[in-house]
């Protein structure tokens, strides 16, 4: 049963009572909230995604919810807790559900060792992936989202999952989050994509989040083969510039965007370096996006 699936004040009950499990990418979320706003959101932007009701079995318990005291009342916050354990100070009321979907990050980050995780966008055309790290404002999420619109498959905006064991990257299909102005660059490139509300006044600028497209998150399942990793870098005016790096620079700057590369310890090193016998490496400069995609699927062809 997917969310769609379900009546939405029947949904907005469960997440509010005993939470719903939601199948996302490899992991079993168990999320579950007071806020209208976080179930709001789930229904519309995870509307494609498995759901089980009364699981016994959950990888991720993952609850937002407001503070105690009269703070709740004349200042609204909302605290995101993970099995009971609560990482972050408060934020504002209406950052909840964007709450959730950081912690949700956070959690992954923090244990899900059987991976390599890199913090980077993964999109797969023709069964090969490309993985694009990237730092705050390097342009990672508007390219990955307007890749993901032009055919190439979303596995992630957030997270390359490594598997050492057969050498894939791993699907995890979550809503893409864009900021600023990069919000309405994407929605002016289609007229059907479906966002969930803008979020004002976050510690990155106004946030928006893109839903995953029902195909995508229907191939959940379905690893990929990694074959090229690019570093982009948007740069206003900037002609379109795609420079292959050698393995040991690519190696290198890998590493810097590596969650648990250090936790994994010699495990984290082979895997790097598995990763990196398989990919191509390359730093890429953009300001516009249809030259951008134009290189992109040019690449993808001659793979």
């Amino acid at each position: 049963m997917r969310v769609k699936d379900i009546e939405y004040e029947q949904f907005k009950k469960y997440v509010s009572c005993e939470g719903v499990c939601l199948k996302i990418g490899p992991f079993v979320v168990n999320v579950r909230s007071s806020f209208p706003l976080v179930a709001e959101n789930i229904y519309q932007l995870y509307a494609d995604f498995i759901i089980e009701l009364n699981s016994e079995f959950a990888d991720f318990y993952v609850c937002v919810k407001p503070p105690a005291g009269l703070r709740r009342w004349f200042r609204p916050q909302c605290l995101f807790s993970f099995d009971g354990f609560i990482p972050f100070k408060p934020l504002p009321a209406n950052h909840a559900f964007v709450f959730f979907e950081w912690g949700l990050n956070w959690c992954i980050a923090q244990f899900a060792h059987q991976f390599l995780i890199i913090h980077s966008a993964v999109l797969e055309k023709n069964g090969k992936a490309v993985i694009l790290p990237g730092m705050p404002g390097a342009g990672k999420s508007t390219l990955c989202a307007a890749l993901a619109l032009d055919g190439w498959r979303l596995l992630s905006d957030e997270f390359a999952l490594f598997n050492p064991e057969d050498k894939s990257l791993t699907p995890i299909p979550r809503p893409v989050s864009l900021k600023n102005e990069s919000v309405n660059i994407i929605k002016q490139r289609q007229d059907n994509i479906i966002f969930g509300p803008l979020v004002e006044n976050t510690h990155k600028g106004t946030i928006a989040l893109m839903k995953p497209v029902t195909s995508y998150v229907d191939a959940s399942a379905e690893v990929a083969c990694p074959a090229w990793i690019i570093f982009p870098e948007y740069q206003p005016d900037a002609e379109s510039s795609l420079l292959p790096l050698s393995k040991g620079e690519g190696f290198m700057e890998v590493k810097k965007n590596c969650f648990n590369y250090d936790v994994l310890g010699e495990r984290g090193f082979r895997s790097l370096g598995e990763l990196l016998n398989l990919a191509e490496c390359y730093n890429f400069s953009y300001s516009n996006l249809d030259e951008a995609l134009n290189i992109f699927n040019q690449l993808a062809l001659e793979k």
